[in-house]
This record gives C-alpha cells, sequence and structure tokens, in this order.
C-alpha cells in the first residue's frame, strides 16, 4: 500500500461526518465492529454514527479496507481509555474497525447467537469458545484470512508512513473491563512481531525513561500486609503482569523511574525482572 496525503491510493475513502481536529498518532487500536457482517453495514453506520463516534479505518471479512477519517485527525473510536499513563487515547491513536460480531452466546442446536440476535452455524461460521482474563467466557468467531492479510499489510504501510508510530494494541487493551475487543481468537503478538519487528517495546521505553540504581546491593521487601504484589513486563496499569510477589519477599532492585506520576522500581524476582509499584515495598535498612 502508498499512502498520499494521509489517505492510501489503493484503499476506499469515505469522509466520516465526525472528525475532529489534528492528532499525532503515536499508536494504533485495533476493535472489532460488534455488528453484522453484511459488507459496508458496520462501515456505512460509523460514517454518520451518533455521539461522535467515528474510526479511521474499516476492515471487512473480504479484506477489503476504507478509510473515514485522515489518519492526522481524531477520530472517537477509543472513549474512555488510557494507554501508561496518557489518558484518551483518541488524542493521539488512530483506530482500525475489524468486522466480527463480538462476544456470542451458545444458541443450541449447534449455534451460536450475536448480541442482535442473529444466530451462526459454529461450523460453518468458524466459532470457537474461549476464555481469557480480558474478555471472560464466550463464543467467538473467528478473523478470516482476507482480514489478517488486510490488517496487516495497512499496519505495515501505516508504520511505514507515520514515523511516530510507536505500538499497536486492542480495545480492550486501553480500555480494560470495559471493552473486550478484539476478541480472543485475534493472532495481536504475531501481527505485532511481523509488523514491528520487536516485541518488547514498552519494556525497552520504561529503561531508557528510568534510572539505574547505582548500588548494585540495594533491596527492598514486598509490603502488602499478607497480599501479592504484581511484577509487570513495564510500569502500566494495563494488563502485563508477569507474575505475583508474595509479602515480606526481598528483592533486588535494578532500576526506578516515575511514570504517570507514580514512582515504580524494577526489580528481580526469581529469573524474572519486572515492575512494581514503589508505594508497596519497604527499604531495608542495613545494620
Amino acid at each position: 500500500m502508498k499512502f498520499r496525503n494521509h489517505i492510501a491510493q489503493d484503499i476506499g475513502f469515505s469522509r466520516a461526518q465526525n472528525i475532529g481536529g489534528k492528532i499525532t498518532p503515536t499508536i494504533v487500536v485495533l476493535h472489532d465492529t460488534a455488528g453484522r457482517l453484511t459488507k459496508f453495514n458496520s462501515a456505512n453506520y460509523l460514517l454518520s454514527a451518533p455521539s461522535g463516534v467515528s474510526v479511521h479505518f474499516v476492515v471487512e471479512r473480504d479484506g477489503t479496507v476504507t478509510q473515514q477519517v485522515p489518519t492526522n485527525r481524531r477520530a472517537g473510536h477509543a472513549g474512555t481509555s488510557e494507554y501508561h499513563g496518557r489518558r484518551g487515547c483518541n488524542n493521539f491513536s488512530i483506530g482500525i474497525e475489524i468486522v466480527n460480531p463480538g462476544r456470542m452466546t451458545d444458541a443450541g442446536q449447534g449455534k451460536a447467537r450475536a448480541w442482535y440476535k442473529q444466530t451462526f452455524d459454529i461450523v460453518e461460521h468458524d466459532i470457537w469458545f474461549a476464555q481469557s482474563k480480558e474478555h471472560g467466557t464466550g463464543w467467538w468467531m473467528d478473523y478470516t484470512e482476507e482480514q489478517i492479510d488486510a490488517v496487516e499489510e495497512l499496519l505495515v504501510a501505516l508504520f511505514a508512513y507515520i514515523p511516530t508510530l510507536e505500538d499497536i494494541v486492542t480495545h480492550w487493551y486501553v480500555s480494560p473491563g470495559r471493552k473486550v475487543d478484539t476478541n480472543p481468537l485475534f493472532p495481536l503478538d504475531s501481527i505485532k512481531a511481523r509488523v514491528l519487528g520487536r516485541d518488547d517495546v514498552q519494556g525497552a521505553k520504561a529503561d531508557d525513561a528510568s534510572d539505574p540504581m547505582e548500588d548494585a546491593g540495594e533491596f527492598v521487601e514486598i509490603d502488602v500486609n499478607g497480599d501479592t504484589l504484581n511484577m509487570r513486563r513495564w510500569p502500566s496499569f494495563n494488563p502485563n503482569v508477569i507474575t505475583a510477589i508474595p509479602d515480606g519477599v526481598i528483592v533486588p532492585v535494578i532500576r526506578a523511574g516515575i511514570f504517570a506520576d507514580r514512582s515504580w522500581i524494577k526489580v528481580r524476582y526469581g529469573e524474572q525482572e519486572g515492575w512494581v509499584v514503589a508505594r508497596y515495598t519497604a527499604p531495608i535498612v542495613h545494620a
């Protein structure tokens, strides 16, 4: 795909009603439309959706891509959201909607029912039962090969064209507990690896933005009143937990920094390294 003036030459373009001011995008947020599968059904709805809703791109089941908002203009796709301490992701993200019915329920007799009451044959439409911490349980329709190819090609073009882009995330990632799209069948990790060529962008950025501990012998004790403390891949409350450290465990401190006005420290626990909130630790006083 080649881009010019923020519009792909080989992507259909229809101008959305709800287009905001100029932005500098740093992330791409992937969504499910949670609508009917009929081609252009969701795309047509999004052109004039209420409450300021809009999106930059829509990817159909057959891989057709439509752009509705220029990539340097704000679209209303993420709602209440946060990415690594930055709130309001609409102000710094590009939104891509992928046509998919979203979470479905068991309708019996080998069928699953979407929220809008339409039922689908489980085998015919490649529907699977799946569950995860972020999604809960449900029946989910897999994405087509054409969709995955189109999304990946679009992402490659966007990252080649827009130098400020840094990461690819999902709606559930920036709105945890509120949204569950993309669904658990979406191959996010493999797409990120192929598009970005790296798999821990946030961790590397956190290291760059923090200070190493000068004293290699500095330790802290986990202090959570009998509970456990989540150790995370990078300093953020987005879903990135590596493991939980029990109360009272003493761990060495590797790095320290302030992220989103909160003090975090990077520690080593077992054979893993990760970030914890500093307020839930107590310094070890050496005699």
